[in-house]
């Protein structure tokens, strides 16, 4: 795979992370690479994309938790694994 379409890709996972830096370093990169102001546009553009419907997942699914949480509902360990994560007391 050739520079200009991996910092493209780079553009967009850049957007969808979140990170500023990254974004900054990845479109120098990219137009060091022959990339397009289109292309570069295209991929900012496909990263917000992204980190919209995954924040959007993430929010109808921290609604869903509030809606469907009950005590003892039996979700201890099925989380992130901590090992005390129920024994919040």
């Amino acid at each position: 795979m050739e520079m200009r379409t991996k910092e493209l890709i780079a553009i967009g996972a850049s957007v969808t992370a979140n990170c500023q830096p990254c974004l900054e370093y990845h479109v120098v990169k990219a137009r060091e690479n022959g990339a397009e102001e289109r292309e570069i546009r295209e991929a900012i553009a496909v990263g917000k994309t992204v980190r919209k419907g995954a924040a959007g997942k993430m929010d109808q699914h921290a609604s869903a938790m509030l809606n469907d949480a009950a005590p003892n509902s039996g979700a201890c360990g099925n989380g992130c694994g901590k090992a005390n994560a129920c024994n919040l007391t």
